[in-house]
């Protein structure tokens, strides 16, 4: 699977201003669209706190993969937003997330949404990768650093 397919520059968002884990999920929410624009913000801030409710999604390394599923969209969608001052996520290790892909699936793609997470996971596995993205200084870098990884893993 590849990231890209998914991805898009408009849904990366530089330096996220949330303070909060509700705030990182409403500004990462808010920069995605489905195929018809028609998504609701708040649906989704609240689906993904549902599925915050069964664990964390900060998974450590300061890294948070917040995801879940919705009957209101029809392919997967994926943002990305960096915090360089991190934010209390709830993460396994106890530290702060600075680097938050969120994804999102529609309720029937399993699989799927299952090799998106692995892949993006898998990625950021890399600290040279992690540290390349917390010191891009633009939206169109972040955009290549994600890219190239991408095409090497």
């Amino acid at each position: 699977m590849k990231i890209m397919d998914i991805f898009r520059k408009e849904c990366i968002i530089e330096e996220l201003k949330a303070k909060t884990k509700r705030d990182v999920l409403a500004e990462l929410s808010g920069v995605i669209r489905s195929g018809d624009g028609t998504i609701s913000q708040e649906l989704v801030v609240n689906t993904l706190l549902e599925r915050e409710k069964l664990g964390s999604t900060g998974i450590g390394d300061g890294i948070a993969i917040p995801h879940a599923k919705l009957a209101d969209i029809d392919e997967l969608i994926v943002s990305f937003g960096r915090s360089r001052q991190g934010v209390e996520f709830d993460s396994m290790d106890g530290k702060p997330a600075n680097l938050f892909f969120l994804l999102l699936a529609p309720e029937n793609t399993t699989g799927l949404h299952l090799k998106a997470l692995a892949k993006i996971s898998k990625m950021l596995k890399d600290s040279a990768f992690r540290k390349k993205l917390i010191e891009a200084k633009s939206k169109d870098e972040l955009y290549v650093i994600i890219a190239d990884k991408d095409d090497v893993t």
